[in-house]
């Protein structure tokens, strides 16, 4: 159960992210906080 939803946060997650981003800046942010929520995860 817990790795079927880690699967499909980490599907879903960049999606958003990508999609919420307009700028190159943004998307530096957005991927800083990916990493930091997949450290945390661990």
């Amino acid at each position: 159960m817990k790795k079927s939803i880690l699967i499909l946060a980490v599907i879903i997650f960049p999606l958003l992210t990508l999609s919420a981003c307009n700028t190159a800046e943004g998307f530096g942010r957005d991927l800083e906080g990916a990493g930091r929520s997949i450290q945390d995860t661990f």
